[in-house]
């Protein structure tokens, strides 16, 4: 009982921390010693048993874990956006979607850009990275409030596209492992998923845009905001190629690299704009520098939350609550929705509520004669929903890091389209998948 508390308690806590918009390097830590506290875990390894979970092992393991995971990737991806910036890349290609498909339609472009990057294979914190400097451009020529930019990133990455038939995210292939199944598993459902995500979401996001404008709501410039001026700018052709080539080169290694393809795809992103941009470049080495820096805040915020996970797993109530979520009644696709989902939210992470729930649950429907193809396909959708709480990483680096927003202004948009509409679409897979609909 004592360890629930401390679990949800501390989950809880880091929720609210996060939306008062304290600092996740204190924040999180403080709520894994609430968990740890309430679990009965040691504080230190030297006043545990050897092999026993302690705060300070836990939390620092997976901290540093995530770190020597992904530092490259962050760095790269945060000085590619920087140089995309800088060169004036971001800026040109912002006036020429503008161009073609009008003021109205500056979100679609962003939302598309994400989702093409995202289907490729990009990671998504990259994506944010890349993606952001042409944003920027894109709201303030079109005089859209700022605060819409990190919903508009996490739609087009983490909803029709991360968790769809065919994607090469990591949320569509943990299933295979554990169900025998292919990356195309229950694609006839995930197309018509996708299409409701997308429509749905679009149409939502721009109300909400709608209705901030209609209260007389603009786009706030910043000091550090890219300069809409009348320099001469590279042709939007050179400012769109690197991101293609960021995404070939990742497609075409991914087989074979896995994530390591991105520190190829991304330096190659880097060489091209600096290559092919290089006579438009104003101040290189302070654009390399300022993403270096922003590298370092986003992976800290990142980590901090991971290593808060690593804590609450330790914890013996996380046990108790997965084998609750996973021996649910009724019906095994709803059951593994729910279980995926509520540990996604636990752990801040879709990846982490698969790898934690399917070993259990995987076998056990299997038995029970579920069809595999519909279980791969509703607990990848459902995977990302209750994720995208405002502790997990990823929704944590966009808003602060990358965007310079607070929670309290940029989180309930970004909300909207990456938690409550997954919900939704989880749901519409599971009733056409018991209509018998690609199965």
């Amino acid at each position: 009982m004592w360890s629930m508390i401390g679990l949800f308690g501390g989950l809880i806590l880091l929720v609210v921390l996060t939306l008062r918009g304290m600092n996740l390097l204190l924040a999180a830590p403080l709520c894994a010693l609430f968990v740890a506290l309430f679990s009965g875990i040691s504080i230190f390894p030297q006043t545990a048993p050897d092999g026993s979970a302690t705060l300070l092992g836990n939390y620092m393991n997976s901290f540093a874990d995530f770190v020597a995971s992904w530092f490259p990737m962050f760095l790269l991806g945060a000085i590619f956006g920087k140089v995309m910036e800088d060169s004036g890349s971001a800026q040109s290609v912002s006036r020429w979607v503008i161009g073609k498909l009008g003021m109205n339609r500056a979100v679609l472009a962003i939302v598309l850009a994400c989702a093409v990057l995202t289907y490729g294979g990009v990671s998504l914190f990259v994506v944010a990275f890349s993606v952001y400097p042409m944003a920027v451009s894109l709201f303030k020529e079109a005089n859209l409030p700022r605060r819409f930019i990190p919903a508009a990133l996490g739609f087009g990455s983490v909803t029709f596209t991360m968790t769809s038939a065919g994607s090469p995210e990591i949320q569509n292939w943990i299933p295979i492992e554990y169900l025998g199944t292919s990356p195309y598993a229950g694609w006839e459902v995930s197309i018509i998923v996708a299409i409701f995500l997308f429509s749905g979401g679009y149409y939502w996001l721009k109300r909400m845009i709608a209705k901030a404008v209609e209260r007389g709501e603009v786009f706030e410039e910043r000091a550090d905001d890219p300069e809409i001026t009348e320099r001469e700018l590279p042709h939007p052709l050179m400012g769109i190629l690197p991101l293609f080539i960021v995404l070939a080169i990742s497609f075409s290694l991914h087989d074979v690299l896995e994530q390591s393809a991105l520190i190829i795809a991304l330096l190659g992103g880097v060489l091209s704009i600096l290559l092919l941009n290089r006579t438009y470049m104003q101040e290189t080495s302070k654009a390399m520098s300022e993403g270096t820096t922003g590298a370092l805040v986003a992976i800290g915020n990142t980590a901090a939350v991971v290593g808060f996970g690593g804590v609450a797993k330790a914890s013996p109530a996380f046990d108790q609550a997965v084998q609750a979520m996973t021996d649910l009644p009724g019906s095994p696709l709803i059951g593994g929705a729910i279980a995926v989902s509520v540990i996604a939210g636990l752990t801040g992470s879709a990846s982490g509520g698969q790898v934690i729930a399917l070993p259990i649950l995987g076998p056990h429907y299997l038995d029970m004669g579920v069809n595999s193809e519909a279980l791969h396909r509703t607990v990848a959708i459902s995977s990302g929903a209750l994720d995208s709480l405002p502790h997990n990483g990823y929704v944590v680096t966009t808003i602060r890091a990358i965007a310079g927003e607070t929670h309290q202004r940029a989180y309930w948009a970004m909300g909207a389209v990456t938690v409550v509409l997954p919900v939704l679409g989880a749901i519409l897979a599971i009733i056409l998948f018991s209509m018998n609909i690609g199965i």
